[in-house]
């Protein structure tokens, strides 16, 4: 859990699953919400629809008894036949009676029997079958007495499974019908009462179905079933806890475990009423739902192959990094890393691979020095004799000199010591201040001043400022024993030494100059490249070809000792301050050579042997 690679592809696979989540539930709500609005759409737009069927249905029921009701000819004959006694008239008029009901008959293909009953009792049938029995007690029925008491509106009497008069007639049947009046004096001469198909009706009702499980209802404002399309087994709702909806309007209620619309016809007191479970409703739902999870699960095995793609191609440049820098803490600072990954990964490598770089030059740098450190030291060693032995015998010369009040003598003595306790004192430190580094300059002056008897003068001009700048030990005196030996000594007219510093915007400068005989182009050239490869070539006579010059061939054959050359010195300053700093030389034959100690300015709040490159 605490590996880069297992939490990005954690954080990743989290964040992709957590929108996925949300995005998901939005989607399936706003999904359900829309199935459930448009299936309240489609049912409410197909009660309104199936509630015109009806009121068509109707008026063409109702345009079939009014045509009879104002058939004058039909009322004429119904009441002259109850009034006749003469068989063959009465027979001539039943004829004619029947058919104009059978004109009616045939006005419609729904119809299945029209029959008429006069109000002393006789009955006029006109069906497709002629050889029914009549019930005798349909006249003690509710639906009879209810026509009959009607005032003449039409009086929808609904579904019934067969004829209500022809016990022959067992399908299921539509009745409706209405009083017969005398237009004239408006007197009841009877009732008429149609039976028709039930299709038209069912078909209609089957328009409000929205699934196999959808039921309806037509009811009336007594709640009492005009037709239903409920299977047996199936509990009939209470009506008169369901919303009843103006003439005009449709009602769509979804407060309860089933989706309820309802309707109401124009032509009657029906109100249609659909009623479909939710559970059929929610059955697209599921089937979305079902879609829906198919698609997260794709998204999830996605997102997961996605998550592991994006943490390998972060984590594995990282691991290569890491591999390697487990080689770097073993000391290996030769292996690089090469990777082609986000820019800032690789900009991350690229730093690495320059770190340990310039750690390998660093500690190449570091171990260069202590080898050049070894060398002066073994080569300051080398050019003195028991170097403790030798430095207390020359104090005991020198007091042995001032009892016998010898001071020029006894000065020499002195400064010899002091050159011989400074230049093998190597244990406590490589490098040293420019003050110590003058003091020492100082005391070999002292030597020479006297050996040379005024030949030689000497100019210093150090600022101050720059007395506590570090530099490696034993840097200035090589290079002034060097100008000394070889460019002042061999004058024959007296020489001028010069010690000063001088700035730039980025370096500190120590300059010793001097008058003497200056070098010719080709010493100066081969000093030069060997001071710039960094060559260690040039020891003993060849490290004394120096700041004067760069020596003839006879003074280098009479100094055979080995001493701490120019490219030594050279070679600790690059090693202390970086490449761009070091010896400079410049010589000129006849006229003195010029060397330039090269080391970087301290800049201020720095401390002043604080430098940036070492």
């Amino acid at each position: 859990m605490h590996s880069i690679h297992n939490r990005l592809f954690l954080l990743f696979l989290s964040c992709m699953m957590a929108l996925l989540i949300i995005g998901s539930y939005l989607y399936y709500r706003s999904t359900t919400e829309i199935i459930h609005d448009k299936i309240g759409d489609m049912a409410e737009k197909n009660i309104s629809q199936t509630a015109g069927l009806f009121d068509l249905l109707l008026e063409g029921y109702d345009s079939v008894t009014k045509s009879l009701n104002s058939n004058y000819e039909l009322l004429r004959l119904l009441e002259l036949r109850d009034k006749e006694t003469n068989p063959a008239a009465s027979a001539n008029m039943e004829r004619s009676i029947t058919n104009i009901l059978g004109a009616a008959f045939y006005s419609r293909e729904d119809i299945i029997g029209i029959h008429v009953v006069t109000h002393k009792g006789k009955l006029y049938n006109y069906e497709k079958r002629f050889a029914g029995v009549i019930d005798p007690g349909f006249t003690d029925t509710d639906w009879f007495k209810k026509l009959k008491d009607s005032s003449g509106e039409m009086v929808w009497m609904g579904l019934y499974d067969g004829s209500v008069i022809n016990t022959m007639q067992k399908e299921a049947v539509f009745v409706f019908g209405r009083q017969l009046y005398d237009l004239d004096t408006y007197k009841k001469i009877g009732v008429v009462f149609i039976e028709t198909d039930p299709k038209p009706i069912w078909a209609a009702m089957s328009n409000v179905t929205i699934s196999p499980n959808s039921r309806v209802y037509i009811a009336n404002n007594e709640n009492r079933i005009i037709a239903t399309t409920e299977k047996d087994g199936v509990e009939t709702p209470s009506f008169s806890g369901l919303p009843r909806p103006d003439s005009d309007h449709v009602i769509v209620d979804k407060s309860t475990d089933q989706l309820i619309v309802a309707a109401k016809a124009e032509l009657a007191d029906w109100t249609v009423f659909g009623l479909t479970p939710k559970a059929d409703i929610n059955a697209q739902v599921v089937e979305a739902r079902k879609y829906l999870l198919i698609v997260v699960l794709l998204l999830v095995v996605m997102s997961t192959a996605l998550a592991t793609l994006i943490s390998r191609n972060i984590a594995s440049p990282l691991k290569l990094l890491i591999r390697q820098m487990r080689q770097v803490e073993m000391g290996n600072f030769t292996g690089t890393v090469n990777v082609n990954s986000f820019e800032e990964i690789n900009s991350l490598v690229s730093s690495f691979n320059r770190m340990v770089h310039r750690m390998d030059e660093l500690i190449e740098r570091i171990t260069l020095a202590s080898i050049s450190e070894k060398n002066a030291e073994l080569q300051a060693l080398q050019s003195q004799v028991n170097p403790h032995f030798l430095y207390n015998t020359l104090d005991m010369i020198y007091w042995m000199l001032d009892e016998r009040e010898n001071d020029r003598l006894g000065r020499v003595i002195l400064a010899l010591s002091h050159m011989f306790r400074y230049s093998s004192d190597w244990q406590e430190a490589s490098r040293t201040t420019l003050r110590q580094e003058l003091d020492q300059m100082r005391h070999y002056l002292t030597i020479i001043e006297n050996r040379l008897e005024g030949r030689v003068r000497t100019e210093i001009r150090i600022d101050d400022a720059w007395l506590d700048v570090m530099l490696p030990k034993m840097t200035i005196q090589p290079i002034i024993e060097n100008a000394v030996k070889s460019g002042l000594e061999p004058l024959n007219r007296p020489g001028l030494l010069q010690v000063y510093t001088r700035t730039t915007q980025r370096e500190l400068c120590i300059v010793i100059e001097d008058n003497g005989i200056g070098m010719d182009e080709r010493t100066l050239t081969e000093l030069q490249t060997a001071l710039s490869d960094g060559s260690s070539a040039i020891r003993g006579n060849e490290g004394h070809v120096s700041a004067a010059n760069g020596g003839t061939a006879g003074d280098r054959a009479v100094m055979k000792r080995r001493g701490i050359g120019l490219p030594n010195v050279h070679r600790r300053i690059v090693l202390m301050f970086g490449e761009q700093y070091g010896l400079r030389i410049e010589s000129k034959e006849g006229a003195g050579t010029t060397v330039t100690i090269a080391m970087p300015l301290p800049s201020k709040g720095r401390k002043i042997d604080e430098h940036t490159d070492r």
